[in-house]
Parts: C-alpha cells; structure tokens; sequence
C-alpha cells in the first residue's frame, strides 16, 4: 500500500471556525480558538500521521480587507501558506451565512492556488432546521470550482471525518514530511505564548483582545517543575488596567487557567510569571511588530 502526504491550506473570512476545524481534523488541540475574530496571527500547521498517511494542516489567519499594519502582515501569511499547497480548504460560516467575505477569500485565495479545492461548510449544527443548510451549500458552490463540498460541525464533530476522507483522497504519494510523533511544528515559546492570548481573550471584552500580543521571554526546566516568564502586551493603559483587573484578579484568573493547560503541554507542575507591558499602538508600528515576531 503506498504513503500519501502533503500539505492542506485552511483558508476563510475571520471567524468562520478554522482554527477549531483544524483541531477536530488532526484529533487534537494545536491551535487556539475563540470567538473573537483575527485569533489566528501565524501559519500554524496541526499534522496528522497514521500508518496510510501524513497531512499536514495549516491553519491561516482570517483573509480580509486589512486596517492595519499587522492586517497587512496577517493577509501575507494567508498568501504564503497558499503557494505550494496540495489542496485548498475553504471554510465559511453556515450559520452566518455565505456572503461577499467568502467570495473575497476564494477569488483571491482558492482560484489562484490551481490545486485541488474542498469546501467546508462549517457551523451547520447553530442552524435551526436541516432544510436551512441547502441555500448555505448552494451559495458556497458558487464561489469557485469545488471538487466536493461538505457541511460539518467543527465543535460537534459531524461531517469531519468525510471532510479528512475526501482531503487524504487529494494528496500525492510522497514520504513523511515530519517525523511521525509531531503533531504541530510550533516552537515551544509560540505554543505557550498562544495558550496565554487565549486565555486573555476569553476573558477580556471589547478592543482590548484585538491590541492583546504575547511573549514568552524564557522557559527554564527543573526536575517535575517548568518555570515560564510571560508579558502580556497592549496598547494602552487602559487596557493594561483593564487585563491586570481589580486587585489583579483579571491576570490571576488567565494566569491560572494558562498554567493549567501549559501543564498539560509539558507534562509538569508550572511556574507562570506573568507581567503586563503597554507597548503604544504596536499593530501599526513596524519596529513593534518586528520584536513581536510578525
């Protein structure tokens, strides 16, 4: 029986549950979600190895008409992650419904690529009656080519293990791209960084989750115990108040839940030093997003 392999664009709109898709795909948590549009600020790739076959998934950020510098940044990731794919998955959103932002992302991101694409239909179970999925598949049809096209639930599960079917069906034979026990090729700090900004996102309202950035400034490994140093950076003191919370309940409570999950991660008891930094309007300043690694 011969090996296929090959790598999978998951491309869409912000928000239409991409990052959650990629999850429910590989069989595990590789990239953050929330439900605050532009979660997704990096070229994650979740992989996904059996005895038959590697995919490797990447989970781009939402493709859209950017504001900002790092809107400009965050399209030319979506651009890079599309050149030299084996297949193109565009995600939208059913309950939403299919609209101009999905035709935006498949005139630039599905036609171009001239690889085989799929369509996922995504957060069919919000609809209130199976008949309201119809029109949601007809719209997406009419936005490019598509070889198949699939409603799924990304949070139920329904639809995703047709959806990895038909994708695996597309992919060339070739050997392991990865070796077969890495499940994304995120460095540790990134992995980490992100567990906290998810965390922070969850909790925080408003502007504050879009000016939110994380770095992890170091990781240090004891016997049974890792110790993480961590700044969380914002744009404003407003915001830094408002992420420290009253008394510093706010930053306790992400601090906590951060740890947790990172203990998962690394499979040890964590230490999570967790500072907050105002850093003025670093999504439009070059030399910002630089040190910020985007």
């Amino acid at each position: 029986m011969s090996f296929r392999s090959g790598i999978v664009a998951v491309v869409g709109r912000p928000n239409v549950g991409k990052s959650t898709l990629v999850n429910a795909l590989v069989g595990q948590k590789v990239a953050i979600v929330s439900d605050k549009p532009q979660t997704t600020r990096r070229g994650i790739r979740g992989i996904l190895t059996t005895e038959g076959y590697q995919v490797v998934f990447t989970d781009t950020p939402g493709f859209h008409k950017p504001r900002t510098l790092l809107g400009e940044r965050l399209n030319e990731v979506v651009d890079e992650a599309t050149s030299g794919v084996d297949v193109v998955v565009l995600v939208v959103d059913a309950a939403a419904g299919v609209g101009r932002g999905d035709a935006y992302v498949a005139e630039h991101q599905v036609r171009r690529a001239g690889v085989p694409a799929l369509c996922a239909v995504n957060k069919v179970d919000l609809l209130r009656r199976r008949e309201d999925e119809l029109p949601q598949l007809q719209a997406a049809s009419e936005l490019a080519p598509f070889e198949e096209i699939v409603p799924v639930s990304a949070r139920t599960g329904r639809g995703v293990d047709l959806l990895r079917e038909l994708i695996v069906a597309r992919l060339p034979e070739g050997p392991m791209l990865y070796p077969p026990d890495e499940v994304t090729d995120q460095p540790l700090e990134i992995r980490l960084a992100e567990i906290v900004r998810e965390k922070a996102l969850a909790l925080t309202r408003e502007e504050v989750p879009h000016s939110i950035a994380v770095v992890v400034e170091g990781i240090e490994r004891e016997e049974g115990l890792t110790r993480v140093a961590a700044t969380i950076v914002v744009e404003r003191d407003s915001q830094k108040g408002i992420v420290i919370g009253k008394g510093g309940q706010m930053l306790k409570t992400i601090g906590t839940r951060a740890r947790e999950e990172m203990e998962l991660v690394l499979g040890t008891r964590v230490f999570l030093d967790l500072r907050v930094k105002v850093l003025k309007e670093w999504q439009r300043d070059p030399r910002a997003l630089e040190r910020l690694g985007f």
